[in-house]
């Protein structure tokens, strides 16, 4: 017996509806719906998308008559019961709405929304007293204008027509419209449609055999030889059929009516081909052949392969040195998972990671990779998520949102630097990849790699620790580089003795003098600067004003290419000023550096050095990334500058220099992790020099030589720095010795916010007490809670709302998501009618 009650979630984001409600599945439907089907449900007085969740024979809502299911979206669902399941528990870790969860695993074309549309009603069907006209029947009691007719000719002949488009035609005739609803001659549906649709192309193929279309050759009269052009060419490609109507078009310039006469003749037919958007076709992969490993690779290897062969759940820090063959691990890993007859999904942190990933992957896998990024286009996404949900690849390569590919058996999600904040999203659901990923290997029996040659300090600690909260991974170390190179060199330049020495510039000399010997010797350098713009604030040295954000309490950033100062933030821009707009002096000085500066300065010093500039500002259109790695990679510059996103997982052969401009822009942030940030991307850009034959040397210019971070980046010796970070940990009761929940509260007026912020606090406050929860973490128990705050967030203002945040730590087996979820729910309908928005943020990575 097939169920008749489908338990769905409605896309209605509020908190009434964040819990599944009943629909009847018609008879005509219950073949096609599954858990994970997107179907369109009355809600209201309205259609709405929703998710099938869950499927019963009867209703649980004894004697309430149901609704009927609508439509189903999809032949094949978009979720699987897996992912169902997996919405749910991020739902719950993240205390998020359960359509949020689900929302973010399909792709944005899927997110379609309702619309309505008007259809010939009931009463246009004949009977013997209708007129008759124009092909449409209706039935009206007197004869209809001819306004009225042509209205209705036109939605006979379309058979359904969006409302907006018919009012667009007909724009004079709203009454008549309204009056053909009325008496059920047009009748009004809505209908779920998706923001795109699949692509499509005319294709050519045979409608007869084969041998009956060439016995037909010779009997073309001759005012018809170009159809028999057209025929013979089809059958010659006959192997290749169908064709695209474009390449027959174009291979023997015949005209589409030429084609279509043929047609006509019923030899051939001309009908719409689905084709995948793929965002590589023409392009070649040069082909790779799987390398030798040693014995530190080898030892990794084979521990991972067991726990594939077994197919059990595992988890791996897989921690290697820059250069010291991780890829190499994950591709054949990947491998040994695809000869199982399962799938691989690869985690990268930044797009400028893809394109190198990409030809690694590809030219080892070749077309069973597809890759899902921002940077595609939406019909690109949606085709590379469509060849995963109908398996026609095996491998899936991508940024966190590809930890929720559509396979459904997987063997292997490897995440490449692990230790990256990007992979924790910043929108509801504010979830981790990581986390995800774990979660989702723990479901399909699947082993999970974490890579990275400076782990997060929360995983390092889980995986030498016996009883972790929440995954302990087995460490796998690498020490050396797989080539047997040596690491770079790496000097650390304090800048405070420079400016002593009455150099003002942002180079050392130190610096200068190896940017120079790089030019000489033809070899490559990095920079890195982590600060785009030309300038970090612009002041005025008369009166002290500085130019800051209408919007949000942050000084605007100069931008020399577009003359103008600029808004991370909120995106607000205006031109740069010639005079103080506080005093009119002339004395506007700009302050700081951002990478613009640096290239500017880069020309100056060293005329007719060729320098690519990577960052936010010239990496906007699409394959911008892949076009500049590649002119880096062909060594058609001698300067490779950007920001963070030139810091990791780049391999040039000849870059030998690595400096870093300023490496202590990090360290004063109000974030109890910018001391590992700033040893992280210290690290991972060192690990750019020297690669392969050539030594490698690395620069780091500080004002703060002496902080621990620098010491210990500046030695390779990840060790040293974990000792040193996680004491200051502990003194703090930061993570990995404690969990930590980020609640920020918004509004347009500061004493409302203030008041509503207090009372968050104290609700917090008194639900911890009843529960026997409440307390310091210096207290020796193992169960702890305690609250922080409420104080004005780092950044007191974006986009003109005021911004205060509390902080929930906590340790031991205690729900404290489900607390604070309690807790925002109490205060929500009062925040509603405020208009105050509160975000919950469990295990945040950004503080301000």
């Amino acid at each position: 017996m097939q169920p008749q009650v489908a338990k769905v979630i409605v896309d209605v984001p509020v908190k009434d509806t964040d819990r599944p409600f009943d629909y009847l599945i018609p008879e005509s439907m219950r073949a096609w719906i599954e858990i994970g089907s997107r179907v369109g449900v009355p809600f209201g007085h309205r259609t709405v998308q929703g998710f099938v969740v869950g499927l019963q024979d009867e209703p649980s809502t004894g004697g309430i008559r149901l609704k009927a299911i609508q439509e189903v979206l999809d032949v094949v669902p978009p979720l699987s019961p897996e992912l169902v399941k997996l919405a749910e528990w991020m739902s719950q870790k993240y205390a998020c709405r359960f359509i949020t969860a689900l929302q973010v695993m399909v792709p944005t074309a899927l997110k379609g929304k309702a619309e309505r549309y008007i259809s010939l009603g009931e009463a246009s069907e004949p009977s013997p007293d209708e007129d008759e006209y124009a092909g449409s029947l209706v039935r009206i009691s007197s004869e209809p204008t001819e306004e009225v007719r042509t209205i209705t000719t036109y939605v006979g002949q379309k058979g359904e027509v969006p409302l907006q488009q018919l009012s667009r035609i007909f724009p004079d005739s709203a009454d008549n419209i309204k009056s053909l609803l009325r008496k059920g001659i047009l009748q009004e549906n809505q209908s779920i449609k998706d923001k795109l649709q699949k692509k499509t192309l005319k294709a050519v193929d045979l409608a007869v055999d084969a041998n009956e279309a060439e016995a037909a050759l010779d009997g073309f009269p001759a005012k018809a030889q170009r159809q028999r052009e057209v025929l013979q060419f089809v059958l010659e490609m006959k192997d290749l059929l169908p064709l695209p109507l474009k390449e027959i078009l174009t291979s023997l310039q015949v005209s589409a009516a030429t084609v279509k006469g043929l047609a006509d003749k019923g030899f051939i037919s001309i009908e719409d081909l689905e084709v995948f958007r793929d965002p590589y076709r023409g392009r070649r992969f040069k082909p790779s052949m799987p390398l030798e490993l040693n014995d530190e690779q080898k030892h990794a290897y084979d521990r991972i392969v067991d726990t594939l062969d077994a197919y059990s759940h595992g988890v791996f820090l897989l921690h290697g040195v820059t250069g010291s063959g991780k890829t190499e691990i994950y591709l054949q890993t990947i491998q040994h998972c695809i000869e199982q007859g399962r799938q691989a999904i690869v985690l990268v942190p930044e797009i400028a990671l893809t394109p190198q990933m990409v030809e690694r992957f590809k030219g080892r896998f070749g077309d069973q990779v597809a890759v899902m990024h921002s940077r595609l286009s939406g019909g690109e996404r949606y085709d590379e998520w469509r060849k995963i949900r109908e398996g026609k690849v095996t491998v899936a390569i991508g940024a966190r949102s590809a930890v929720f590919a559509p396979f459904e058996h997987i063997g292997l999600i490897i995440m490449d630097e692990e230790h990256e904040t990007s992979y924790k999203q910043e929108e509801s659901p504010k979830y981790h990849a990581r986390d995800v990923a774990v979660k989702r290997a723990q479901q399909q029996g699947a082993a999970v790699i974490l890579g990275s040659a400076t782990p997060s300090l929360e995983s390092y600690y889980a995986s030498r620790s016996v009883a972790d909260e929440q995954f302990a991974p087995m460490l796998l170390e690498m020490k050396h580089r797989a080539l047997g190179n040596e690491l770079p060199a790496v000097e650390i330049v304090d800048m405070r003795e420079e400016l002593k020495e009455g150099n003002r510039s942002m180079f050392s000399r130190s610096l200068h003098q190896a940017i120079e010997a790089r030019l000489e010797r033809q070899e490559q350098t990095v920079l890195l600067l982590n600060r785009r713009g030309y300038s970090t604030f612009v002041m005025c040295r008369s009166c002290g004003f500085v130019a800051g954000c209408p919007e949000c309490d942050i000084s605007l950033t100069y931008h020399q290419k577009s003359n103008n100062l600029r808004c991370h933030y909120c995106g607000y821009a205006e031109p740069a000023p010639e005079v103080c707009p506080d005093c009119g002096s002339e004395h506007i000085r700009y302050f700081g550096t951002g990478t613009q500066r640096v290239e500017e300065e880069l020309a100056k010093l060293f005329p007719g050095i060729r320098v690519i500039r990577m960052d936010v500002d010239t990496t906007t259109e699409k394959g911008s990334h892949e076009k500049l790695l590649k002119q880096f990679r062909d060594k058609k510059a001698d300067v490779l500058l950007g920001t963070q996103m030139v810091a990791k997982g780049l391999d040039f052969p000849d870059v030998t220099l690595v400096g870093v401009i300023t490496a202590d822009s990090a360290l004063n942030l109000p974030d109890f992790r910018a001391g590992e940030k700033t040893f992280q991307l210290l690290t991972q850009v060192a690990g750019r020099a020297g690669r392969h034959q050539l030594p490698g040397e690395v620069m780091i210019q500080s004002y703060t030589p002496d902080h621990y971070s620098i010491i210990h980046a500046s030695g390779h010796d990840y060790l040293a720095f974990v000792r040193d970070e996680l004491k200051h940990r502990r003194n703090l009761h930061y993570p990995p010795y404690c969990r930590l929940i980020l609640v920020t509260l918004t509004h347009e007026q500061l004493p409302l916010l203030v008041r509503m912020a207090e009372n968050m606090v104290s609700v917090l406050q008194g639900k911890a007490r009843q529960r026997g929860w409440f307390g310091s973490l210096d207290r020796l128990t193992a169960d702890a809670f305690d609250v922080l705050g409420p104080v004005a967030s780092p950044i007191p203002r974006i986009k003109n709302r005021y911004r205060f945040q509390c902080m929930v730590k906590w340790r031991g087996n205690i729900d404290a998501v489900g607390l604070v979820r309690e807790a925002t729910e109490q205060l929500e309908d009062t925040a509603h009618n405020q208009k105050l928005q509160i975000s919950i943020d469990v295990d945040p990575q950004m503080l301000m």
